[in-house]
């Protein structure tokens, strides 16, 4: 009797210091299935450390309810405000932390390659990619524009993590 694929579960995080978008898919062999995707949002009357210690407790819990095998999670790009550009960067520190901690190799992407992998263009719009997200993952119908965006980086890293995969066969059939 021959095994079928390995299924592995991989989650993906669009970070944001108000709302960190999550989604988890499984990925078995090229096929890819929607899990569960939300929102973890953060209280904007609190302090930043304890936003963050809020975001982290969220992601803590999204990971030991789905115990996914992988997590990706979306790159941070500069923006023209300094000060937000660096709340995000810590709260994407939190959001590269949690997943790390628990031992789960963690990948990073930059947008323009989500988009790329999801709608065929590194330059959609995110309507585009919530709509590819909803066509990709039959059953997802996510009307969260972040949660939609991190199920995109969970697909861009299925999608590469397949490549790594079929890449690492081709080198052990060689030797």
């Amino acid at each position: 009797m021959v095994a079928g694929p390995r299924t592995l579960t991989l989650i993906g995080f669009d970070p944001g210091l108000r709302r960190t978008g999550w989604g988890v898919i499984t990925m078995a062999g090229n096929r890819l299935s929607r899990i569960a995707e939300g929102v973890v949002k953060t209280d904007e009357s609190l302090s930043l450390a304890e936003r963050l210690a809020s975001l982290y407790r969220g992601l803590v819990a999204i990971l030991e309810k789905y115990t996914p095998d992988e997590a990706a999670v979306e790159e941070t790009f500069v923006n023209t405000n300094a000060v937000s550009t660096l709340k995000l960067g810590v709260a994407r520190g939190v959001v590269l932390l949690a997943p790390a901690e628990r031992g789960l190799p963690v990948a990073e992407y930059a947008s323009t390659a989500v988009k790329k992998a999801v709608v065929g263009t590194g330059h959609a719009d995110k309507a585009q990619v919530q709509m590819m997200v909803n066509r990709i993952l039959p059953g997802s119908v996510t009307a969260q524009a972040d949660a939609a965006d991190a199920l995109a980086v969970a697909i861009c890293h299925a999608h590469h993590a397949g490549a790594r995969r079929i890449e690492a066969a081709a080198r052990l059939a060689a030797s």
